[in-house]
């Protein structure tokens, strides 16, 4: 737009006569030099000499459009259009004012006209170009831009106006994820405007949406050569993309190491804020918080500020007070990105799942297909979709004893709080020595309710029909919980389960019904360590009862992928010693070392591998015996084909006692497949 109007103030030089431009030659310069104020009082005053002056008038008008009444400018000029008629200087300088104004579909409909009939006209096709640019028809803009530079080559105010054209144009491609179309309008404008630091800043945001990290770090190091510290910061992002925080932080503190006194106010701030999120990112709260605090005084409620504290908490979990935050964000600006998709997060992390899809909503109104918060919506949507999962699996041990199995189980949410759910298991036990056989078949059904975002109970029942050589009976099917979270960081779920117990064909035969009452606990901290404790009471219809305990001390060593590892610590006790029907010592000790390396589904991507790998080892102690040196092993490895569809294989080997008995070693593998069965929820999350 500037270089619009300074191309119409030259040509208004050329065509006014050489004793108007003497005349009016200090009113020129004002104009010229932007000193719009002073422009309007001189041309005022030539006016209440030489009230008709054509030129005096419309120099007038542009004064006054450009000192921010551009309401009356447009007032003025249409009366000159009228007096007039076909006059281009006029009629070009209306257009103009069209777009003071905002008014750019009037403005279309006037150069479509203009255009068309000065087909010549420089100014017309770039003012055309600029007009269609505010109205984000990038094409259309960039054919008329490159019109006006065929009729004035290399012309600095066009190349500038094709340069934004190319920049919205390639904001565009990116919103609808044509990436390698944005990716060559940046390009382009290089070659126009060599090492461009607004383009650079563009292009560098294009492959931190897309995790190019070559390309990224390429960029970056372009912008180094001109503002070292503005690249430090996108370098530091850059790392932790890459999953390397601890590289993140190094760069951030070499940025924070370079201000000084000349650094300006924004880039002190984006690299303060830089550091703070790298300190988060390295799990570094108390040094976080500290820099927070300091910030806070220093910019009291201001957005940037509250938002480090608002990610801060939520990484600490401290939900509410990160809703506070983002809730004293939208305050000051409602229209805050960070503001709205920030809420949304911390209303899904405390179980708010309906507020957090009504911010995540709002975010994409206000940014129009933003990639954050298009993929939170698609989070959500799958985590409410039915879907259908299936388990095929074939399980060994050195007893003998084999058996076949397939799990079908089907989950059906309702609504943000309800899903039902049922499932069939068939499973065919052998021992191939003895020629023991047996079939079950298992059918359950249930409901799960969230009646507070911290607390949800879920209710199953159904049957077990058992048939082997020696017996045939149904047996009733019960599995109840509540899952509660007490305070931030913990997780404990209530139950009680009944099953049979069907480990192999000779404890189908026997018919015994185990009422197991139970607790998990589970303690995070924010400083990487974990505890999980697990507790059975267990029932039995032969009038046996057992206690069992399990708790594991851990250490997160990796966020992503996940790999942790420590010890585990297992006790059994039966009342009653039955070692010809099942293995029940009096007392059993197990302690082990763990590593696990995990790649969640849940976060895996389309045409991604996921994976887990479990590793153990360590010591059981069978009554008074002597320990007895054990191992486990547990793998998956999986790949998701699509939004609604992953499957993976699984094995397992252990030589644990608690399984079965002493001196054994046990073999499991399988086939997992799990599929949405719609796109997306059959209710409408709100």
């Amino acid at each position: 737009m500037k270089f619009l109007q300074q191309t119409l103030f030259l040509l208004f030089l050329i065509m006014s006569t050489i004793a108007n431009a003497q005349d009016m030659s200090k009113g020129f310069t004002n104009l010229e030099k932007g000193e719009f104020d002073k422009a309007e009082v001189f041309f005022e005053n030539i006016l209440k000499d030489y009230p008709n002056n054509k030129t005096a008038r419309l120099c007038y008008a542009r004064a006054i459009g450009l000192n921010n009444q551009a309401d009356k400018a447009l007032q003025n000029f249409v009366v000159l259009k009228k007096e007039y008629p076909g006059d281009l200087e006029i009629e070009l300088n209306y257009a103009e004012a069209l777009l003071w104004n905002k008014k750019f579909d009037e403005a279309k409909i006037f150069y479509t006209t203009l255009v068309a009939q000065n087909p010549t006209s420089f100014v017309a096709h770039l003012g055309f170009a600029n007009t269609l640019s505010n109205l984000k028809e990038f094409k259309d803009a960039l054919l008329n831009v490159n019109k006006a530079l065929e009729l004035s080559p290399a012309n600095p105010g066009a190349l500038v106006s094709r340069k934004y054209i190319k920049l919205g144009y390639a904001s565009q491609k990116v919103n609808e994820k044509k990436f390698t179309d944005a990716e060559t309008f940046y390009d382009e404008i290089l070659v126009d405007f060599p090492n461009d630091k607004e383009t650079l800043m563009n292009k560098a945001n294009l492959y931190l949406i897309t995790k190019d990290i070559a390309k990224g770090k390429e960029v970056y190091n372009l912008l180094a050569k001109e503002n070292p510290i503005l690249a430090l910061n996108g370098l530091s992002l850059i790392e932790h993309i890459d999953g390397k925080d601890k590289k993140a932080l190094s760069l951030s503190q070499e940025a924070i190491q370079k201000i000084n006194n000349t650094t300006e106010e924004t880039l002190k701030n984006q690299t303060q804020e830089r550091y703070v999120q790298a300190l988060i990112w390295n799990k570094k709260y108390k040094a976080a918080e500290t820099k927070i605090e300091e910030l806070t005084a220093q910019h009291p409620n201001e957005n940037w500020v509250l938002s480090l504290a608002a990610t801060l908490a939520i990484y600490k979990s401290n939900f509410p007070e990160s809703i506070k935050n983002y809730q004293n964000i939208l305050e000051n600006d409602s229209k805050s990105f960070d503001g709205n998709l920030g809420i949304a997060n911390a209303y899904y992390a405390s179980g708010e799942v309906s507020k957090a899809y009504k911010a995540a909503n709002t975010t994409l109104e206000i940014f129009n297909n933003q990639g954050d918060a298009v993929n939170f919506i698609k989070k959500l949507k799958e985590e409410f979709t039915p879907f259908v999962e299936e388990k095929l699996s074939y399980a060994f041990d050195n007893g003998k004893n084999t058996a076949k199995a397939t799990l079908t189980s089907i989950v059906f949410p309702v609504s943000t709080k309800l899903a039902f759910n049922a499932s069939y298991l068939y499973r065919e036990t052998e021992n191939t020595v003895s020629k023991a056989s047996a079939k079950t078949n298992d059918f359950l059904a249930g409901v799960n309710y969230k009646f507070h975002p911290k607390i949800s109970y879920t209710f199953n029942a159904g049957v077990t029909s058992a048939n082997s050589s020696t017996s045939k009976y149904n047996q009733a099917l019960i599995h109840t919980f509540f899952k509660i979270k007490p305070f931030k960081l913990q997780d404990l779920e209530i139950g009680y389960k009944r099953e049979i117990q069907n480990f192999n064909s000779d404890l189908i035969d026997k018919e015994i019904a185990a009422n197991n009452y139970y607790l998990n606990y589970n303690l995070s901290t924010n400083f990487n360590f974990g505890w999980f404790t697990q507790y059975f009471y267990t029932t039995q219809t032969d009038d046996n009862t057992r206690n069992l305990l399990f708790t594991s001390f851990y250490y997160n060593f990796m966020s992503n992928p996940v790999l942790k590892g420590g010890l585990n610590y297992q006790y059994i006790a039966f009342k009653n010693q039955v070692p010809n029907d099942y293995f029940s010592p009096s007392k059993f000790n197990a302690v082990e070392v763990f590593i696990e390396l995990l790649k969640d589904e849940k976060i895996a991507k389309v045409n991604s591998w996921f994976y887990n790998a479990n590793l153990a080892t360590g010591y059981q102690f069978i009554e008074n015996n002597d320990k007895q040196w054990t191992y486990r092993v547990q793998a998956k490895l999986g790949y998701k084909f699509s939004d609604r569809l992953l499957a993976n294989i699984y094995g397992i080997k252990s030589n644990i006692a608690s399984v079965s008995v002493a001196g054994f070693t046990y073999t499991e593998m399988g086939l997992r497949l799990k599929w949405n069965l719609f796109d997306k929820p059959i209710f409408k999350l709100n």
